[in-house]
């Protein structure tokens, strides 16, 4: 008896010290999965969020501009395809960090303000989306134009869509480069001087611009593609469906 009880002890003690080793290197192998990490390119309230590109180094950065009166699919799409394309993407809220009210009522909460946003650049694209009313605030708008005088005395990439162009003219942005728009405003695009083309995505240089809504997946693809490489952009398009 007091040789199995001397035997069970011994069994008891060795089961304990391999749960303790095999849960030491357990952790030590997932840990750093478990572990979130979070953006830092912005203080606001609604600063925080998970995102593939904050685990990349070298990462890319996007400046999207949110105002109101935007399409709020064609900020959404962007904001969305970038970010699972391993781009670190703030949405800035033109008039602050207030709850944003899209072309359709659809209400969208900015990370930050631009004020805040342009603190934490310089940023590898500012995207601009559509919507008439939010085209004509960022073509309004002081900052905007600084914004984007910025980005392309950097050479750096600045991104339209719909409606969004139309503020590439009012601040003497892209002169000279071939666009397309949604067609409700390619007039004011012909007029402003640049060539025009239907296609559903362009790209001239630094400059790229898509049509609407629909073309919206195209237009986010084609920036990650630009900033990430074909092979990226490429493996993004069957988890979602989508039909190029």
């Amino acid at each position: 008896n007091q040789f199995m009880a001397s035997v069970v002890q011994s069994w008891k003690l060795l089961s304990v010290v391999t749960k303790r080793a095999f849960s030491t290197v357990l952790l030590s192998k997932i840990g750093p999965v478990l572990r979130p990490r979070y953006s830092t390119d912005f203080r606001s309230k609604f600063g925080r969020h998970f995102s593939a590109a904050n685990m990349a180094d070298g990462e890319r950065t996007a400046l999207v501009i949110l105002a109101e009166g935007a399409e709020e699919m064609e900020t959404v799409i962007s904001v969305d395809v970038m970010r699972r394309g391993g781009i670190k993407v703030t949405l800035a809220g033109l008039a602050g960090t207030d709850p944003v009210k899209c072309s359709r009522d659809v209400v969208i909460c900015p990370d930050t303000s631009l004020d805040e946003a342009r603190k934490h650049g310089p940023y590898d694209v500012v995207v601009l989306p559509g919507g008439l009313g939010g085209a004509k605030n960022l073509a309004n708008s002081p900052k905007v134009k600084e914004v984007l005088q910025e980005q392309e005395g950097k050479g750096s990439l600045v991104a339209a869509v719909c409606a969004g162009p139309t503020a590439l003219v009012s601040h003497g942005i892209g002169k000279g480069k071939t666009v397309t728009s949604h067609p409700s405003v390619q007039k004011v695009m012909e007029e402003a001087g640049h060539p025009y083309t239907e296609a559903r995505v362009s790209r001239d240089g630094h400059i790229i611009t898509s049509r609407g809504p629909g073309t919206c997946f195209e237009f986010a693809l084609q920036i990650v593609e630009t900033l990430r490489g074909k092979e990226v952009a490429d493996k993004l398009v069957p988890p979602m469906l989508v039909k190029l």
